[in-house]
């Protein structure tokens, strides 16, 4: 069976759209696994539950999913970031609300470990090293771990030896799942931050034991034009067009 890997949507209703229509193109998916942070920063985060919800689907929360329900305290995010939560707390329905409310931090599914920040601090650790990778390699039991957060594509790797090894996940490449264990980043859909604008998802073939990862286009004018008629800061809506 294959599984859809996604992170990040952040209440881009047209990058969600055009991941799950690629996806559809692709033969389609038993369920889609997503890493948290399902509504912050965009312009449609009703939406985007929403449209969540209609699929099979498993979800862990993210910190940005935590601040729009009150269960986070903003001041730890930037102004833009907070700014945006406020009014994404003000969009959501009751329904919405107690969707974000029933997320669990931790998601366990086979050979996987879910979470949105790090098995460590699944809320806020950014993990972007070696250094705090390999550290975090003793906070699950599975084999593998897939997280969000930091919106870049990567692996991490760790060896027989106990080496902690990185490396970037290109667009289209396929990781074949072995002995080793992995931590798994698959990019992000709403906001990408390495450069490349494209949305960013994987794909799991449980037959294959592979991980696949693809980047499509998708109409990022449409969601910026949403965001400027919705007051978000201008910095959010220029951001996307830079994948920055």
């Amino acid at each position: 069976m294959r599984y859809a890997i996604v992170a990040d949507i952040h209440a881009n209703l047209a990058a969600f759209t055009a991941v799950l229509d690629d996806i559809e193109r692709r033969g389609g998916v038993e369920e889609v696994w997503c890493l948290g942070d399902v509504v912050g920063y965009g312009p449609d985060p009703h939406q985007c539950i929403e449209l969540l919800r209609q699929y099979n689907h498993i979800c862990v929360a993210g910190n940005h999913d935590w601040a729009a329900i009150g269960k986070v305290d903003t001041s730890d995010f930037n102004p833009d970031a907070a700014a945006a939560c406020h009014w994404t707390a003000q969009q959501l329905s009751p329904e919405d609300i107690r969707y974000l409310e029933s997320l669990p931090l931790v998601v366990q599914r086979s050979d996987f470990t879910l979470v949105h920040g790090s098995p460590r601090e699944p809320i806020w650790e950014y993990l972007l090293s070696t250094d705090s990778a390999k550290q975090n390699f003793a906070y699950f039991q599975s084999q593998f771990c897939l997280i969000g957060h930091s919106h870049v594509p990567l692996v991490f790797e760790y060896n027989e030896t106990g080496a902690c090894l990185f490396g970037e996940f290109p667009t289209d490449s396929v990781l074949t799942l072995a002995e080793n264990r992995l931590i798994i980043n698959p990019g992000g859909i709403g906001q990408p931050r390495d450069g490349d604008p494209r949305v960013s998802y994987a794909i799991y073939d449980n037959e294959a034991r592979s991980i696949t990862h693809y980047r499509i286009p998708y109409d990022i004018g449409a969601t910026q034009s949403r965001m400027t008629e919705h007051g978000l800061p201008r910095r959010l809506v220029a951001r996307l067009s830079y994948g920055a």
